[in-house]
């Protein structure tokens, strides 16, 4: 089994904490809120966390020596970082937080190809394995594009009925333009979350310093998000805060999303790897749903509902594809340790044939 419970209970914390962080950000970009002046606030505000906890964190602690591999690396992640929260932000204001948890559904699937283009994966088609990795990718982009493309009708909750609304969802003609918008910035949003942690893997196996990692790329962030943000939008009255759910958002982003789930992820990355850090990404599905009926009187569309169930069934079949995998290469490992030993002659005796 994948991870110690430590790690796994952490992933599941900081989906709890995405989701949640998604919702109140929606609620405050409904009420007006820059999605880009939060992006830099949140960031910033964040750093002012960062930087002394990470002093006090490796006041008694050696540090990895930095390079200027290591600082490219950083920024690369960083710009990765700021386009993910762009597309994601982006897309929460033009669709839900349903609707993104949905789309990030394909984050393992997106972390599956990358991995086998850097060839950290083997893809041969001959193994059961490889097929239900492929097959499974392919099911998970069909379940995105018809959570996106197939809205369908309503559900009432609470009731456990349907609305009056009618029974054939809206479609690909009727469905809202923004609706599609924001599912492609989200599914865009989970392609990037995909190399992100494929890359902070790769930094952190050569820097296992999540705490500074994070730190430095959370600066480079707060500079490219306050350039994005100053290009975008240039209204002086965006950048004024007020007392109400917009900075309620700012602080929870800051404290709970940029800070302690971005170290989660780095932390669960350096130990795990990036596909079982995307594992949990379902998760959040359930979660959003939730959240986003109980706090933003959202409504639960059918087609979010089959979309993601069809998601979930896709990611699975990969998971289940690199469980396989996994369990192949320790019976040839195991079989390559046994034939080193000859059954035929005790080990002590090629010993004593050695010395001879």
């Amino acid at each position: 089994m994948w991870g110690g419970s430590a790690v796994t209970a952490a992933m599941v914390v900081a989906e709890f904490i995405e989701m949640g962080i998604s919702t109140v950000m929606k609620a405050a970009m409904s009420r007006g809120m820059s999605q880009f002046v939060y992006m830099f606030y949140s960031n910033a505000l964040a750093l002012f966390i960062l930087i002394p906890s990470s002093f006090i964190y490796y006041r008694n602690r050696p540090l990895p020596k930095i390079t200027g591999s290591i600082i490219c690396r950083i920024l690369f992640q960083a710009i990765l970082s700021c386009g993910l929260q762009i597309t994601m932000n982006t897309g929460v204001k033009y669709g839900s937080p349903t609707l993104y948890a949905a789309m990030t559904d394909l984050t393992p699937a997106f972390t599956f190809l990358i991995a086998v283009i850097c060839r950290m994966e083997k893809l041969e088609l001959r193994l059961q394995s490889s097929q239900a990795k492929s097959i499974g990718t392919i099911v998970s982009v069909g379940g995105a594009l018809f959570v996106t493309l197939y809205k369908g009708q309503p559900i009432a909750l609470s009731l456990g009925l349907e609305t009056t609304s009618s029974l054939h969802g809206p479609l690909l003609g009727i469905i809202s333009s923004n609706w599609i918008l924001g599912g492609i910035l989200c599914a865009a949003s989970a392609l990037i979350l995909a190399l992100l942690l494929v890359v902070q893997t790769w930094i952190l196996e050569d820097y296992p310093a999540e705490l500074m990692v994070t730190c430095i790329t959370c600066s480079f962030v707060t500079v490219l998000s306050a350039i994005v943000a100053l290009i975008v939008d240039n209204n002086l009255n965006a950048w004024i805060l007020k007392p109400d759910v917009g900075l309620i958002a700012i602080v929870c982003s800051a404290i709970l999303g940029v800070t302690i789930r971005s170290v989660i992820y780095a932390w669960a990355c350096r130990k795990e790897g990036p596909l079982f850090t995307a594992m949990f990404k379902p998760l959040g599905m359930i979660i959003a749903i939730i959240l986003g009926v109980s706090f933003l009187g959202d409504s639960l569309y059918f087609g979010s509902v089959i979309g993601g169930i069809i998601i979930s069934i896709g990611f699975y079949t990969v998971i289940w594809g690199k469980a396989q995998e996994d369990k192949m290469s320790e019976d040839e490992t195991n079989v390559n340790y046994d034939s080193s030993f000859s059954p035929k002659v005790p080990l002590l005796q090629n010993k004593n044939e050695d010395n001879v």
